[in-house]
């Protein structure tokens, strides 16, 4: 799309809104640097998907997007595939709705086959309703975590992950192919009462329940109570019925965010991981007594935990979670062909952990879509737990993907028979300590918005690629491993990672927003009181993890 104006009138011709079309026109009336930019180029296939702010233009998430990115996955499946079905789902952010029954409708009139679940959903449905019915793909509208402002498609295969290449880059073409030649319009649509468009049912929802409540062991204790919130999102119900159905009493809801609302009217961001995001939950747990808050992110794909301390409520990290976790699922169970996956910007803690129980590990690039590659490309691992420090989990064998549900019903487990023993979730976390070092993570961002943001990102990550540092923070770079270079043992990848003496720190942009980030890593001994360990460690991370932001020009 060279031409920005002739771009815009194409789009104009195929756009079924009349919200985006108006928005097409102003920026046809006024010209300038605006159209340019919303007609030039795409969003593209980032981490998890495409995702960018709703609006007009082929860098915007829209409908006419929606439909070719619809389109584009069909004519991949039927270049490979014989009746393929695609499952499709969506969350309640604005315009999801449209966007998964637009493609549903593009699909049918291509001559694939969907079965469109019947309401706004969490991912992990759409993940575990995709891998049960054997389809050939899957499609969930979402923008996960993402501002209020922004929505996006991931898109899974038939192995029931999230696409990696050649899949994504085969897609790609086709959409390119798409957005150059005749866009989607009303008139290529099958109709709402198509032969290949199923509808899902509360079946779909109630196999999902059932499975991810079949986690809990029924003799397990699970005397807990819980304050919940699913950030405005669509986890509330999925959640309550399977830990009510696990066993344990139904959790406190937060009120104020307990109904799907995709503007998120009580949070500056619908992310459980930003400060602030998990004060009224952490209020409601006050007031109920709570032993336990969890938090879903709005497609309820993460999970977020706050435990309680003598001087209140401590979330956990990301990392703490994973660790809690992975040790929950390995010390419940036996085999040497387990295998445990993390990504490389994650703890160091889940390889000495496997190291400890005598399972296979992995180290994969970011996202849950390389995190299930091991386990997918080895018949004989059992994949038994993987995660991401970003609150990503997955537990069992319901998907090949994050999910915050099955992690709650895990976290719930190990946090009753803390209880039942009469121990706390800290105390299990200074376990691990004693046994590892306390391995004390940080993660900083710096954030450019604007047209030339991304663009600005990468020079920064180009400039240390180009001139490493010699020190951070007082500590020695040891090596250097540029992921966009042979011999890191991974597929290439925009990172950056420094090892350094007594710690690491690894650079890379967000594969979801106009983001770098900085994630730095300390691990210090453990002697008679694990708070000592801890408080030096965080002493130590930020003040790496800030000079991060010091090597990229920020201040700290």
């Amino acid at each position: 799309m060279s031409d920005p104006v002739a771009a815009a009138r194409r789009w104009l011709a195929a756009d079924p809104d009349p919200g985006t079309r108006a928005e097409t026109e102003r920026l046809l009336e006024d010209g300038g640097s605006e159209l340019a930019e919303r007609f030039t180029g795409r969003l593209e296939f980032g981490t998890a998907g495409i995702r960018g702010a709703l609006g007009a233009g082929p860098q915007r998430m829209n409908r006419v997007l929606a439909r070719a990115t619809a389109a584009a996955v069909g004519r991949c499946l039927l270049a490979g595939h014989e009746a393929p079905t695609v499952v499709i789902g969506f969350d309640a952010r604005r315009q999801s709705d449209a966007f998964a029954a637009d493609a549903a409708r593009v699909l049918a009139g291509l001559g694939v086959r969907s079965l469109l679940l019947p309401e706004p959903l969490p991912t992990p449905v759409l993940a575990h309703t995709l891998l049960r019915s054997g389809a050939e793909a899957g499609i969930m509208v979402t923008a996960s975590h993402n501002p209020r402002p922004d929505n996006g498609i991931k898109v899974y295969w038939s192995d029931a992950a999230q696409i990696v290449p050649p899949v994504d880059t085969d897609i790609s073409t086709q959409l390119d192919a798409i957005l150059h030649g005749a866009l989607p319009t009303d008139d290529d649509l099958a109709d709402e009462d198509h032969p290949l468009l199923d509808r899902g049912s509360a079946g779909d929802v109630e196999a999902y329940v059932a499975a991810a409540a079949g986690l809990s062991d029924v003799d397990a204790p699970h005397d807990l109570t819980i304050a919940y919130t699913p950030l405005h999102g669509v986890g509330r119900n999925v959640l309550v019925d399977t830990l009510t159905l696990a066993g344990f009493a139904p959790p406190h809801v937060v009120a104020e965010q307990a109904e799907p609302d995709g503007s998120f009217p009580t949070v500056e961001f619908p992310n459980p991981e930003v400060p602030g995001a998990l004060d009224l939950a952490l209020a409601l747990a006050d007031d109920v007594d709570a032993d336990l808050v969890l938090a879903n992110d709005p497609d309820a794909d993460r999970l977020a935990v706050a435990i309680p301390t003598g001087d209140g409520w401590r979330p956990l990290t990301g990392d703490e979670i994973g660790g809690l976790l992975a040790e929950h699922v390995l010390a419940g169970g036996s085999g040497d062909d387990r295998l445990v996956a993390t990504t490389v910007v994650s703890s160091r803690l889940l390889a000495a952990q496997a190291a400890h129980h005598g399972v296979r590990y992995a180290d994969t690039l970011t996202g849950f879509k390389w995190i299930v590659r091991p386990a997918l490309a080895d018949p004989s691992a059992r994949m038994v737990f993987g995660y991401e420090e970003a609150l990503g989990y997955l537990v069992g064998d319901l998907t090949f993907d994050k999910d915050g549900i099955t992690a709650a019903v895990a976290f719930a487990d190990l946090a009753a028979a803390a209880k039942a023993a009469g121990r706390t979730v800290l105390d299990l976390l200074h376990d691990l300590w004693r046994r590892h070092g306390a391995h004390r993570t940080a993660l900083r961002t710096l954030r450019l918005e604007g047209p030339d943001g991304t663009r600005h990102l990468a020079e920064l990550l180009d400039g240390l690629r180009a001139d490493p540092p010699t020190e951070v923070a007082g500590r020695a770079v040891a090596a250097v491993a540029d992921h966009l270079q042979p011999g890191t043992g991974l597929p290439p990848a925009d990172l950056l990672a420094l090892d350094l003496d007594g710690g690491r720190l690894l650079l890379r942009p967000s594969g979801t927003e106009p983001l770098l980030k900085a994630y730095a890593e300390v691990v210090v001994p453990v002697g008679d009181d694990p708070a000592d360990a801890e408080a030096t460690g965080d002493t130590a991370v930020a003040a790496l993890a800030d000079a991060a932001l010091g090597l990229l020009g920020s201040p700290s």
